[in-house]
């Protein structure tokens, strides 16, 4: 009997695992596998998702929850949601132009983009391309006069927070990356096998490689060498990723960037005190999803402690295994401000380009709406440790 994992998927999308179904059959399989892969044995991101799951919420009946409002003021910005696309590598090969259009459904839901420095569009496209202000995501590279110039340009773009990404000294081994061919030279045999799974999608092949282009990474292809296509990323990232950068550092990038400032990476109590005290606004709880080191905290687990210790100095935000509205209530109540999501907009624009992104977030907010009235709860900040059933 044929595996119905196998037939076409012809019903519209109800949830972000829906957009995921669609991504895994649209794309190739090394692209899905960079989405949808993580570090070593994917144990920390298979926790994220986990530990969420084994979190209930309290049902309570018999409030006025009549009047529900998901609106949430995140950096000063007031949001629709206290929701944010987060920064995600590459996401140009996903979809057509796929940076810009994520921002614009961003744009049309009310909430905020953030471009990653390894995008495929540039700031400046992503910004011809919108309105609302979008936020930027940097990595402090070796070469500090490019970083420079990266700040630069976000800032003349009118972004509106830098998010500094402070968990990658070094890059975690993803296996389905290295079987794949994606971040490693590769045998003759192997290229082969690539080419196979590339022309195979004959749709991703005339929408993204042929209509889609140039498929470089716009941020970094005027002055990086080795960076000028996604397949000379690892040697980009190998000569450019910086292991020496320390606390000390942040001194530098607040020189050049007045505006809001984001750290993303933080996993420990210390940390997040240590980030506060620097100046930081903002600290993202984030195990890269799942990406990096293994075997560390989910996020959900990480994220009571560093929000008790820091919540009243610094806006905290969370990110990692964020599927549903019903998640985002339960991190909101673990002590969040907003949450960052990745792999799902990441599928949505997949499978459904712009209009399935925007549709993921509508998903979320009427995830949230049903969660909120069946907590008796009506508005974010009523979000507590009483919404758990502990």
């Amino acid at each position: 009997m044929a595996d119905p994992r196998d037939q076409p998927m012809n019903l519209a999308p109800a949830s972000v695992m829906d957009y995921r179904e669609r991504a895994r059959r649209t794309l190739p399989r090394q692209l899905f596998d960079y989405i949808d892969g993580g570090a070593y044995s994917e144990s920390t991101m298979r926790a994220n998702v986990e530990d969420l799951r084994r979190i209930h919420l309290r049902q309570r009946i018999l409030r006025d929850v009549s009047s529900i409002d998901l609106s949430a003021t995140v950096l000063g910005e007031e949001l629709s949601l206290p929701l944010v696309l987060a920064p995600v590598g590459l996401a140009g090969m996903f979809a057509r132009r796929a940076e810009v259009l994520a921002a614009k459904a961003a744009e049309r839901e009310g909430i905020r983009f953030c471009e990653s420095t390894v995008s495929i569009c540039s700031v400046e496209e992503v910004r011809e391309a919108t309105s609302a202000p979008f936020w930027f995501q940097l990595y402090v590279m070796r070469d500090r006069g490019y970083a420079e110039s990266l700040i630069g340009r976000a800032r003349d773009a009118g972004c509106s927070a830098l998010v500094l990404t402070v968990d990658l000294a070094v890059v975690g081994a993803r296996y389905r990356d290295t079987r794949n061919g994606m971040m490693d030279t590769i045998s003759a045999g192997k290229t082969l096998v690539r080419a196979w799974d590339i022309v195979s999608h004959p749709g991703w092949v005339t929408d993204v490689a042929i209509r889609g282009k140039p498929l470089t990474f716009g941020n970094l292809e005027a002055a990086v060498p080795g960076a000028r296509s996604p397949n000379g990323f690892k040697d980009w990232v190998d000569s450019q990723f910086d292991p020496s950068v320390t606390w000390d550092d942040l001194a530098w990038v607040r020189k050049h960037w007045p505006g809001k400032l984001v750290l993303k990476g933080i996993l420990d109590v210390e940390d997040g005190i240590r980030a506060a005290g620097v100046g930081a606004d903002a600290v993202v709880v984030s195990n890269h999803g799942g990406r990096q080191l293994d075997d560390v905290r989910s996020t959900a687990a990480a994220l009571p402690p560093i929000a008790d210790a820091v919540g009243d100095r610094v806006e905290v935000l969370v990110d990692g295994g964020i599927r549903s509205g019903l998640d985002v209530v339960k991190m909101l109540s673990l002590g969040a401000r907003a949450c960052l999501l990745g792999r799902a907009w990441a599928y949505a624009v997949a499978g459904g380009g712009e209009a399935g992104v925007a549709h993921v977030i509508r998903i979320i907010r009427e995830e949230m709406n049903v969660a909120m009235a069946l907590t008796g709860k009506n508005t974010l900040s009523e979000l507590g440790p009483d919404v758990l059933d502990r």
